[in-house]
């Protein structure tokens, strides 16, 4: 414990020093801005690769390394400061909504105008707009139709590849384009600001929609949107799920105050943006239907909410001739898997037994990950029909995350989809709560290792993927043993805790 840092107060007791966390994840979200300009995406083509002390940082082994060091010394500080502010507030008590809120916006703040990192997609956004300008379908037509495509910052894998995502966010990349005239740096900050609309949504709404379930609002929107993986997948990498996310989380709200025909309008928004969120759609015709609802008034309501959905999406795609090119994403077989899903993981251990006894163990491999999936259609499809009629959203939760977790590829920010879900239908203090550290921790540490961008010309003493491995080991080493606060969190028993109350 630092001469900084106060006790952690006795059970019961108040703790009247949260912002010390707080600050704290403000100088790691720093620490990240500042070695996002030395191992962060920038597009060839943006005039920030002439910088000079961008140069040093990108082109001398030493700036590289300590842009890399930075990077995941700031994300592993992000990391305990989430854990530390969660200690801090651990009654909950009033007071704890505003200092969440901050501790969101002061971490978010250096992330939003840092170079993007974990993941380089807002470029792909912004190839998409353009490809919408000059009047193809990115339903039909690959990024590298464009001309000088490679130099505004797109992956390569991107290049021929349709797009998975809904009509309305390429409306959105259309007037992101408009504004910016497609050059990389500025799109990338239009585009921040349209995630950042979704992480203001769900800062709005997740503790309206907890509150509905008897869960400290503080608590979830602390769980949920306050973690690092959130912040940085949402913020600094500027994925899209954040706006989807937000209005689904908002929908759901409306929904379940039987304001269902907003409900239904802010769903389908969410569908539109990416179409993964169809999932949560007959779950909103229950919540508009009410609990008392009969099996006739839900089939009803479930053809109603279906009906205006697809009416406002086949609206939306009637320009540039989109249509419902959307719903290729839906039924897409991407071939592959990532290594640490269930699907993959399970796979590949199935493969291998298989192969032992003789059998196809590519074919076997597959056919186990095809069952899988259709499993989690069969668990999503139950908690549909059946279930306690006041959990709808517990159940559309965890729906969601059996297709999710049950998915060959599973990306960091993917658990992020279902977890505001949860949090707000109740996370209780112990495996669950539990649960949660470990993926956060692990998704944090995964993407900062796996997307640091350097130039193969650069001569390094030490690969940077090596260092950012080291360094955030040793830092998840720091939480779980040498730490005398972090420590606790995962040795401890549920009565060590405060108490949560759930409805």
């Amino acid at each position: 414990m630092t001469a900084l840092e106060p006790a952690v107060p006795e059970h019961g007791t108040a703790d009247r020093r949260p912002w010390i966390a707080v600050v704290q994840g403000f100088i790691g979200s720093t620490m990240i801005l500042f070695g996002s300009f030395g191992v962060g995406w920038i597009a060839n083509g943006s005039p920030m690769v002439r910088n000079p002390m961008v140069i040093a940082l990108r082109t001398e082994g030493a700036g590289v390394l300590i842009s890399t060091t930075l990077l995941t010394l700031g994300a592993m500080l992000l990391l305990r400061s989430w854990l530390r502010l969660g200690q801090h507030l651990r009654n909950w008590e009033a007071g704890s909504l505003g200092t969440v809120v901050a501790a969101v916006a002061a971490w978010g703040a250096p992330l939003f105008v840092a170079v993007p990192i974990f993941s380089r997609d807002v470029y792909a956004y912004a190839g998409q707009g353009r490809l919408m300008a000059e009047g193809l379908n990115p339903y039909t037509t690959g990024i590298s139709a464009l001309s000088n495509w490679f130099m505004l910052g797109t992956d390569p894998s991107w290049a021929e590849n349709r797009t998975p995502y809904g009509p309305l966010f390429l409306w959105l990349s259309r007037g992101v384009v408009a504004v910016t005239g497609g050059q990389p740096d500025v799109s990338v900050l239009f585009f921040r600001g349209l995630a950042c609309v979704g992480v203001v949504l769900c800062v709005i709404y997740v503790p309206k929609l907890a509150a509905l379930h008897g869960v400290d609002g503080a608590r979830a929107l602390w769980i949920s949107v306050a973690n690092p993986l959130f912040l940085i997948s949402f913020i600094a990498s500027a994925h899209n799920d954040a706006l989807m996310l937000g209005l689904a989380v908002a929908g759901t709200y409306f929904a379940a105050t039987r304001r269902g025909l907003l409900g239904v309008v802010l769903v389908t928004a969410s569908i539109a943006v990416k179409p993964i969120t169809i999932v949560l759609l007959p779950f909103i015709g229950l919540l508009w239907a009410g609990t008392s609802a009969g099996w006739g008034r839900r089939f009803l309501f479930w053809a109603g909410t279906g009906s205006l959905s697809l009416l406002l999406l086949w609206l939306m795609g009637i320009g540039h001739q989109l249509g419902l090119g959307w719903t290729w994403a839906l039924t897409d077989t991407t071939p592959g898997y990532t290594g640490y899903s269930p699907s993959g993981f399970g796979g590949q251990m199935v493969e291998l037994a298989a192969n032992a006894v003789g059998l196809d163990g590519l074919a076997v491999s597959g056919g186990f990950r095809t069952v899988l999936t259709a499993v989690s259609i069969l668990i999503a499809a139950w908690l549909v029909l059946f279930g306690d009629r006041s959990k709808v959203v517990r159940r559309m939760g965890l729906a969601f995350a059996a297709v999710v977790l049950l998915a060959p590829i599973i990306q960091p920010w993917y658990i992020l989809w279902f977890l505001p879900f949860l949090a707000v239908t109740g996370m209780r203090n112990n495996w669950q709560i539990k649960a949660c550290y470990v993926a956060v921790a692990f998704f944090v540490v995964f993407g900062a290792q796996d997307q640091l961008f350097v130039w193969n010309f650069v001569q390094l003493p030490v690969q940077t993927r090596v260092l950012s491995t080291a360094v955030a080991l040793a830092g998840v080493v720091y939480l779980l043993v040498l730490d005398v606060h972090t420590r606790k969190l995962l040795n401890s028993r549920e009565s060590d805790f405060a108490p949560v109350t759930l409805r």
